[in-house]
């Protein structure tokens, strides 16, 4: 079921980054973000008091720092979608599975465990790789004058592994799934919110202006689908699957947008995808090997 949840989360991500860039012609990223959260925000309310759950929690600094990285990273992606092709926004934002073992690996040699370390030498390798393949995606950014868009998307996945790393340690202290993104929802919307009193609002243009209610539903069904995967636990598995956003993206961008990404670009999204699943399956095996008893 875990599986289940990751891949109905992607679809519902890639189903919203294509509203989102539709709607990005008319409205601005941190309208977007407004809206988002502020339908995220009602729809998990809802959801909250149907479950008779607290919106009190136990864990108020824990839900500060995720909402803070979770409304930095999309906000990043959102201006990434807006100027990029699909496929390569989401692959960029992406590539949170790799800046996770980039901390891992960077806690182990931290602590300077030389045996742990060692172990992650094969993972190390994996995230070298992965950049190349970032250099690849981003190559035809550089030719087509999007080298900003292509550096926020990338920094939107930096963050986003922050966020991730959270939510499973959210899920770990007993936080409801519900609870959870009711706060990164509120937090999005009071960020918009906030740049769009200092910024000004754009006019409404109809029937585009409609776009911003899907954005909200899909984003919170997308959001509520990933924390329940991570908080049922995070497995090999669910962490790969995710990968499926990229496929989805990558149709919804040919047959939608009509984007044209070249072969190099195609090559760098592969390598980074393989890097990832790569490094998740790396990281999983060192784990359990980590807890597993020493034989005498």
């Amino acid at each position: 079921m875990q599986a289940l949840w990751m891949v109905l989360a992607s679809l519902f991500f890639s189903s919203m980054s294509v509203c989102v860039k539709f709607a990005a012609v008319h409205f601005s990223t941190f309208e977007l973000v407004f809206y988002r959260g502020a339908i995220g925000t009602l729809l998990m309310a809802i959801a909250c008091h149907r479950k008779g759950i607290s919106l009190r929690t136990r864990v108020p600094k824990m839900h500060t720092w995720r909402a803070f990285t979770g409304v930095a990273s999309l906000a990043a992606w959102f201006y990434a979608i807006a100027f990029l092709p699909l496929a390569t926004a989401m692959t960029l934002n992406y590539m949170s599975g790799i800046w996770v073992a980039a901390f891992l690996v960077g806690a182990t040699l931290w602590k300077g465990k030389l045996q742990d370390a060692k172990r992650q030498i094969p993972v190390v390798l994996t995230v070298v790789i992965s950049f190349l393949g970032v250099v690849m995606v981003l190559r035809p950014t550089f030719e087509q004058n999007q080298v900003l868009a292509g550096m926020v998307g990338l920094f939107s996945g930096l963050i986003a592994a922050m966020a991730y790393i959270q939510v499973a340690e959210l899920g770990r202290q007993g936080e409801p799934v519900e609870r959870t993104v009711f706060y990164f929802s509120l937090a999005a919307a009071a960020s918009g919110a906030l740049v769009m009193l200092l910024t000004g609002t754009s006019d409404w243009v109809w029937p585009q202006a409609w776009l911003l209610l899907p954005i909200g539903i899909l984003a919170a069904m997308g959001q509520w689908c990933m924390t329940r995967a991570y908080n049922d636990g995070a497995t090999m598995v669910v962490a790969n699957l995710q990968y499926s956003g990229i496929v989805f993206s990558a149709m919804f961008g040919l047959f939608l947008f009509g984007d044209q990404i070249p072969w190099i670009g195609w090559g760098g999204i592969l390598i980074i995808v393989s890097s990832a699943i790569a490094a998740t399956a790396l990281n999983a095996r060192n784990k359990k090997n980590s807890l597993s008893p020493i034989k005498k």
